[in-house]
């Protein structure tokens, strides 16, 4: 005999929320503790039992892998909601400070991606969907005039490599000092303070090269 729709509904709707309970608790405990914090632990911050665990992840890297997900799919809205803004400045400087925000909040993550060839190929896939939004967003800030002309989309990488340095450097004794120095970037990027630069942005093959050192 089958359920009732109703009834079939709610059981859905319990488990899609225990699913994104345990999600968020693994997110929060890797973020704080790093990827070796034991699901036994995750599942009892979500207030969920081992079989509720195991009814949504065989594995814990299976959980893992919801965590990246999780984590990039919110990346890439933050990129999608700033190509949307009509000021394009505004766009592109909100979504540095909220993606370098999430950078500080998910410090165990990097972690789990310098660990694990799955995630590193998660987090390209991520990056292949949030350029064209960036690259549009560059292109209008300096139609409209406010974004230094010489700056290109192969430049964002290297504000992240050097501000995610700040945020290692100074996380135990000045945990937001990454908003001064965010602020100090973008007055850099401001085209009526620009001056010419000595050099060149990087290629694309450049600036892959010096990706996979970084990462390394």
């Amino acid at each position: 005999m089958s359920l009732p729709a109703t009834t079939t509904k709610a059981l859905r709707s319990d488990a899609r929320r225990n699913r994104e309970r345990l999600v968020a608790s693994a997110r929060e405990l890797i973020a704080r503790e790093g990827p070796d914090v034991s699901v036994e632990e995750i599942t009892q911050h979500a207030g969920l039992g081992m079989g509720t665990l195991y009814r949504h992840f065989a594995t814990k890297d299976e959980l893992i892998d919801a965590v990246l997900e999780d984590a990039f799919a919110e990346l890439v809205e933050l990129a999608r909601q700033a190509a949307a803004e009509e000021d394009a400045w505004t766009g592109l400087t909100t979504f540095l400070e909220q993606a370098l925000a999430r950078h500080v909040a998910n410090r165990g993550l990097k972690d789990v991606l310098a660990s694990r060839e799955h995630g590193r190929r998660r987090a390209e896939a991520m990056r292949t969907r949030i350029r064209p939004f960036l690259r549009g967003l560059i292109e209008r800030a300096q139609a409209q005039g406010t974004l230094r002309s010489d700056f290109t989309s192969e430049d964002l990488p290297l504000l992240f490599w050097t501000a995610g340095r700040v945020i290692e450097t100074t996380a135990t004794v000045a945990p937001d000092y990454w908003r001064r120095y965010l602020g100090l970037l973008l007055d850099g990027l401001r085209a009526d303070a620009a001056t010419a630069l000595p050099q060149p942005p990087l290629t694309r093959a450049q600036l892959a090269r010096a990706a996979g050192r970084h990462e390394s």
